[in-house]
């Protein structure tokens, strides 16, 4: 770790400084308000941890199992679209650090590198992919036969995307990629978003609209589940009606999202919300959590409540873009060890025990 750079929020100021404004906007904003954004972060500081003393805490075991896939730690790095804006090995120096930490990365359909190219850097980590459905269905299916044949683990439909929510610094920027830059997995100039006449809208947002399909409904997420032999897990529920919805069509995941903030402005912090998904579940899927994790309490708080992992976009952005590989490394060893303390300093020895209900029953409460 670097010996300057003691937690999270200094890897944001270092990459603010060194990235060209669009682009840090773009990874920073939040949509119209920004209010959801906020209060992602903010959720944390409303819930408090109980800690249990007197529990031997000498070995912290932090080891946990996600859709089979045994990890280091209940932390898994986001899908985050066009890495190589930030540094220009990318996705790849994601995935590498990834594969060292011994987590896993789930990769944006809206990558500056291959689903392949990607796979090839992992060298046999962990790895998933998060999938818009196009309008184009084919184009949806070759995506997942590709991620398929590159050993990938699983499939996160995004599902709170029929349109792209309203970026007020995206709109301000017209925001698009840089130009020796594209969305790497598709061949056409249009779908690469590498050309095109955007007019004075935010590039992404026209992007969406002309491609991704707001028409999907619950039948595509059996239609999907029919088309893989890979795990489905939905990506953006935040209602237990949802919740019990994605589980009666058989999905083998849910995560709790709100797209960090940057969709429908106004609705939950993630870690709100969080509760009333796990026990619409009741167990039936697993669970995870993305939005505002910056600390090793927010790792903890998020077990806590019910999710068998967390998953975080920005922080990975903020270490990739100071030292690239390095950065990132350095990030989840940040977050590693964070948890780790305060796991001990909470009681907690094992994240193993907390997930199958052993001995950790109630270890957070609301404010």
């Amino acid at each position: 770790m670097s010996d300057h750079r003691v937690c999270v929020s200094d890897y944001e100021e270092e990459a603010k400084k060194s990235l060209p404004k669009a682009v840090y906007d773009y990874y920073r904003s939040g949509a119209d308000q920004q209010q959801t954004l906020a209060d992602n972060t903010a959720a944390f500081n409303r819930w408090c941890l109980r800690p249990r003393v007197l529990r031997d805490v000498s070995v912290v075991d932090l080891s946990c199992s996600i859709l089979g896939q045994d990890l280091s730690m209940p932390l898994c790095a986001a899908a985050t679209a066009m890495q190589r804006m930030a540094h220009a090995d990318g996705e790849t120096a994601t995935a590498r650090a990834c594969k060292q930490a011994h987590i896993g990365m789930m990769l944006s359909s809206w990558a500056t590198s291959t689903i392949e190219e990607v796979s090839l850097a992992s060298e046999g980590g962990v790895l998933w992919l998060q999938l818009y459905i196009y309008k184009d269905r084919e184009l949806t299916l070759a995506l997942v036969r590709r991620a398929e044949e590159a050993g990938y683990k699983a499939i996160f439909v995004t599902v709170d995307t029929p349109y792209l929510g309203k970026r007020w610094d995206d709109v301000r920027n017209r925001f698009k990629l840089p130009s020796h830059l594209s969305m790497s997995n598709f061949s056409t100039e249009s779908l690469a978003f590498s050309e095109g006449n955007y007019g004075n809208d935010s590039g992404l947002a026209v992007y969406v609209a002309r491609a991704i399909d707001p028409t999907l409904s619950w039948d595509d997420i059996t239609w999907l589940k029919k088309q893989t032999r890979l795990p489905v897990v939905v990506k953006g529920i935040l209602t237990g009606e949802d919740a019990k919805q994605a589980v009666s069509h058989g999905v083998d995941g849910i995560l709790v999202s709100n797209h960090g903030g940057r969709q429908l402005d106004g609705v939950s912090a993630t870690l709100d919300a969080l509760e009333e998904v796990v026990h619409a579940v009741q167990g039936r899927c697993e669970v995870y959590l993305d939005g505002g994790v910056r600390r090793g309490t927010d790792i903890l708080k998020a077990l806590a409540l019910g999710a068998k992992t967390v998953f975080v976009g920005r922080p990975v952005l903020w270490g990739l873009a100071c030292q690239g590989e390095m950065g990132v490394t350095q990030v989840l060893t940040l977050l590693k060890e964070e948890l780790r303390l305060a796991m001990a300093l909470a009681g907690w020895p094992s994240v193993m025990a907390k997930n199958t209900n052993t001995t950790f029953d109630t270890d957070v409460a609301g404010n």
